[in-house]
């Protein structure tokens, strides 16, 4: 089950941190889809941190078991709050929230399988 977690983990951590990158340079991308939920600008460096911190988390969750399990939690909260602002606003372009949401859950059964 480790294997599966790190596996897991290092490819989530990795969208995490690119999804943050995007975030803290104001990708157009990013800025539209904030937009279109309502999400003030000026409050995307908040979701940046969280997203870099949650893939730091994860990494070291390989080390620290209960910290890869707060961080996927973590992670599942923000993406599943992302799917659920999406639908708020009845904006149905939410399948990379609603597929990072599941891949934080697979993170989160298998740290703690691993455990």
């Amino acid at each position: 089950m480790f294997i599966a977690y790190a596996a897991v983990a290092a490819l989530l951590a990795l969208a995490c941190a690119g999804s943050a990158f995007m975030t803290f340079t104001r990708n157009p991308q990013v800025v539209g889809s904030m937009t279109k939920v309502g999400f003030p600008e000026n409050r995307l460096p908040l979701l940046a941190t969280a997203k870099a911190a949650g893939a730091l988390g994860l990494l070291a969750g390989l080390f620290v078991p209960a910290l890869g399990a707060a961080a996927a939690v973590g992670l599942v909260l923000y993406f599943a709050g992302a799917v659920i602002a999406h639908l708020r606003v009845k904006d149905f372009e939410l399948a990379p929230a609603a597929v990072l949401t599941l891949i934080a859950g697979a993170a989160l059964v298998l740290r703690i399988a691993s455990a």
